[in-house]
């Protein structure tokens, strides 16, 4: 298995009822603002460098953000405010993220959602998540980061699960590290990076603020230097 064969099958699930019907139904009648636009319609891939050693881990593509562009956090308020920060931490090629095709290259940072699938309120269920835990689980496998940043309370629980954590001690707080045990879905040494989601429920209401978001990339930072 390999990153284009992952996805090549990825792209083709329809396991989700629910997922696929919403998914397509959107695609179909459109956002007004974006009539004239081709909608993915699909499971959305992860997206990055292969050779990453810090891996992002969102909640689910935004109904007219990824499920219109086919790339995670393009197009939507989410990706608006992650992409330039990413870009001032040295992860981006560029701040801006319109479209797949817009050149914007990430340089050891690879990022991929919990659930494939744009959700009806951007609220997928349990099991709707489980059932796209595998494809999250190949893409860590493969890729081998050194730290994985947990972009919202619902990706650090799937992080947890992944790994068969259950240390009632490790509690979702903006800003918290913790270490992660050996295991074939990360290098020895890795770390799991805690940060509030950039959904416009939290940077429009000052919980999510650009400086501390920015100093989220910079733990990333220095946690790859300290497990080197």
């Amino acid at each position: 298995m390999n990153l284009v064969k992952l996805n090549s099958e990825l792209i083709e699930c329809r396991t989700c009822p629910r997922l696929v019907a919403w998914r397509e139904q959107v695609a179909r009648e459109k956002r007004k603002a974006y009539r004239d636009q081709e909608y993915w319609g699909k499971p959305v891939p992860g997206f990055g460098d292969p050779a990453a050693r810090v891996f992002v881990v969102g909640l689910a593509p935004g109904a007219h953000g990824s499920n219109r562009t086919g790339r995670q956090f393009t197009g939507d308020a989410s990706g608006d405010f992650l992409y330039p920060a990413l870009y001032r931490a040295g992860f981006a090629s560029q701040p801006d993220s319109v479209s797949r095709f817009d050149g914007l290259e990430l340089t050891d940072l690879y990022t991929a959602p919990v659930c494939r699938c744009a959700p009806p309120g951007n609220k997928p269920t349990p099991d709707e998540i489980a059932n796209c835990q595998p494809y999250l689980e190949t893409e860590l496998k493969l890729i081998q980061p050194k730290v994985i940043v947990a972009l919202g309370r619902i990706a650090f629980d799937s992080i947890l699960r992944i790994f068969s954590l259950r240390n009632s001690a490790w509690t979702f707080a903006h800003g918290a590290i913790f270490p992660l045990p050996n295991s074939a879905f990360c290098l020895p040494h890795s770390s799991l990076l805690c940060s509030y989601h950039p959904s416009q429920q939290n940077t429009l209401t000052g919980r999510l603020t650009t400086e501390m978001f920015d100093e989220i990339w910079n733990k990333a930072r220095e946690l790859l230097t300290r497990n080197s």
